[in-house]
């Protein structure tokens, strides 16, 4: 499949980005994948790149700046035009190696590898990490004339715009609650700031700040902005016109999060918008995931989402730098003196419980429920469950919140033992009963009305294990009855085909895994987790 790559064109004095036609690109396994080819995810894919990591960014064109003229207060780049800056970004990127694609993400999905990412021209990238750097979306007021000037003659930002607009008439319109704190901001920059109030009712004490710094105050609902040569004029209020400059709103600013709302990403409510909650490294609550730049931050200038996607570039780094350490300190330790591999282990209870008191907990101790178990479940009527391979029973204390009777089996006691703690915390330590078992050998003395594993099980072949899973389903089952979701979306598959003994063995039921298991002998890996 071809893409494109983009090129800085100056005609004049002019400037604009054109479409040229990029080689063929082969597909494998990213480090990351970035999601925004702005300030913030080519900043973070260039450290990425020069931390030698295969990155890939894609980005849908649609830079939330494009309207404005000039970048301000970055500092070396003071006054650049923004769609100049995304072009000398992606040739940095580029000559440290990393991929720049000029593509839509369609879908979002967890995989036993880490995310599995769809584009609209049809590639699916692989990668083990996903960054998120797709902006924020401005919902400008329905009034006629804003959208038309936006970036120009509307602004938002005192910080981006003010110096442009110093001394000269400025009206503030009164769209929504925090218009009121940008009247305040920009009175710094320029005496003669006008309040219209449109819908809102100010209070006695609001009034005041704004009379006490000379702010006027128009009441009346706003019909449209005047426009003249291209340039705002005045705000209409009827019949009625105030000659300004310049016009300031307060628009929500919202975090595009629909896309990733599969894997467990929303959204929290600001009184400014709603952005994606991170923690300093710009690690979000599900593990693989970060955010960085107005995704995570919805006041960040240019300067500030950059400087926010280097930063979490090097906490992926670090993030994968001590994975693979994990991994090699694995491998060393599963070799025999003479070096040639040894299997000594048997992933049995003794194995498991090493891997569930070592360093690993953490990352398989994940708080998340899977989203795939969620939106596949969360409509059925409560009944029986079984969470075979439950480790720290982050599954299995979701379904019990939800009326579910669950029982959790897992081989490892140090898991089981978090696992009881944890629901206990939540509250149903009595909706959950934790056995130990080796569910290559266990035989339940019960059939459930939902099954789900969310683990690869290496002591046995995958396919066997889902068979032998779909014979604890009772047959009386009232609808999905097995969920597994170890390297893909969750499979079902129904009372009827347990009875009838079709279930797992038509070649094109979703119940196989649609991505490859890993292979390594250390692979039982949460599906919330990442290899």
């Amino acid at each position: 499949m071809s893409h494109s790559q983009q090129v800085l064109v100056r005609t004049g004095s002019s400037t604009r980005i054109e479409r040229t036609a990029m080689a063929e690109h082969t597909d494998f396994l990213r480090d990351v994948v970035v999601v925004g080819g702005g300030a913030a995810g080519l900043s973070a894919a260039l450290t990425l790149a020069r931390a030698r990591r295969s990155v890939t960014v894609v980005d849908a064109g649609q830079p939330r700046n494009a309207p404005a003229d000039a970048v301000h207060g970055l500092l070396g780049l003071e006054g650049l035009s923004p769609l100049e800056l995304l072009v000398r970004g992606r040739q940095e990127v580029r000559r440290y190696g990393g991929e720049i694609l000029d593509d839509e993400v369609v879908d979002v999905s967890s995989a036993s590898y880490g995310f599995s990412v769809v584009l609209r021209g049809g590639v699916v990238l692989r990668a083990r990490r996903l960054l998120i750097a797709t902006g924020l979306v401005d919902e400008l007021p329905d009034i006629p004339g804003v959208r038309e000037q936006w970036g120009r003659g509307v602004l938002h930002c005192p910080y981006c715009h003010g110096w442009e607009v110093r001394d000269r008439r400025i009206g503030v319109l009164g769209t929504n609650p925090m218009a009121l704190h940008k009247a305040i901001l920009f009175s710094q920059w320029s005496s003669d700031v006008v309040f219209f109030t449109h819908d809102l009712q100010l209070e006695g004490q609001e009034r005041a700040k704004l009379e006490a710094l000379g702010v006027a105050i128009v009441a009346g609902r706003i019909s449209r902005l005047e426009i003249e040569d291209d340039h705002v004029s005045g705000v209409r209020l009827g019949e009625t016109v105030v000659a300004v400059d310049a016009v300031v709103v307060s628009t929500p600013m919202v975090a595009r999060t629909e896309l990733f709302a599969g894997i467990g990403i929303a959204a929290t409510a600001h009184p400014a918008g709603a952005f994606i909650e991170t923690d300093a490294s710009g690690a979000t609550s599900v593990p693989g995931v970060w955010a960085a730049g107005n995704s995570s931050n919805i006041g960040a200038q240019v300067g500030a989402a950059a400087a926010a996607g280097a930063l979490t570039a090097q906490g992926i780094n670090t993030d994968l730098i001590m994975k693979d350490l994990d991994r090699a300190v694995a491998a060393a330790a599963a070799s025999s003196t003479d070096g040639t591999p040894t299997m000594e282990h048997t992933f049995d209870h003794e194995y498991w419980d090493q891997i569930w008191q070592g360093d690993r907990v953490t990352a398989m101790g994940n708080s998340q429920a899977n989203p795939h178990l969620i939106r596949e479940t969360g409509n059925l009527a409560p009944g029986t469950a079984l969470d075979a391979g439950c480790g720290a029973g982050t599954e299995a204390i979701w379904l019990a919140t939800h009326g579910w009777k669950v029982t959790g089996a897992d081989i490892a006691s140090a898991a089981l033992d978090r696992a009881a703690g944890r629901a206990a915390d939540a509250g149903v330590a009595d909706q959950v009963q934790w056995v130990q078992a080796d569910l290559s050998t266990w035989e339940p003395d019960a059939q459930y009305d939902l099954v789900t594993t969310h683990y690869a099980h290496p002591a046995m072949p995958q396919l066997d294990f889902y068979d032998r899973t779909a014979s604890w389903v009772a047959p009386e089952a009232p609808s999905s009855s097995l969920a597994t979701s170890t390297a893909g979306p969750v499979g079902t598959i129904t009372s009827t085909e347990v009875i009838t003994g079709t279930a797992g063995t038509s070649t094109d039921r979703p119940l196989r895994p649609r991505q490859p298991l890993p292979t390594s002998p250390h692979a039982s890996i949460p599906l919330s987790g990442r290899s």
